[in-house]
């Protein structure tokens, strides 16, 4: 069974949701892409990576909360735009993401969604046992 869950917190994203969650025993719970964006739309820290990650990250546990999950239950991750990678893995190191039982992974990727974007985090984690979704 396949549940889709935007975060209420969150500015609705286009023609999706923020999570899906697959339950197979355990729940499994595969985030949207996490974006720089304030709870109106509005892109958070213009030219400012470690900014928008520390943004992204805000928006990643809202993510998580959505569905009864955090931080600590993230068991992959992929980030970034190449130029900007090592200022984002200072903000996921000051937020714990890396402290998981897995190494977050930085990806330099080509296009991000919003003109000005320079930081999107997508996560897969386990929705742990009793959370409501």
């Amino acid at each position: 069974m396949i549940q889709r869950v935007t975060a209420p917190a969150l500015f609705p994203p286009p023609g999706h949701s923020h999570v899906s969650v697959l339950e197979a025993g355990t729940k499994l719970a595969l985030l949207a892409g996490s974006v720089p964006l304030d709870a109106g739309g509005k892109l958070v820290g213009e030219g400012d990576p470690p900014r928008q990650a520390e943004r992204v990250i805000v928006s990643l546990r809202e993510q998580l909360r959505s569905v009864g999950s955090d931080l600590e239950h993230v068991l992959a991750t992929e980030s970034g735009e190449p130029a900007v990678l090592s200022g984002v893995w200072e903000a996921v190191q000051a937020s714990g993401l890396d402290a998981g039982p897995h190494s977050p992974t930085l990806v330099g990727v080509v296009c991000l969604a919003y003109t000005g974007q320079l930081v999107e985090i997508t996560a897969t984690a386990v929705a742990p046992e009793g959370a409501r979704v």
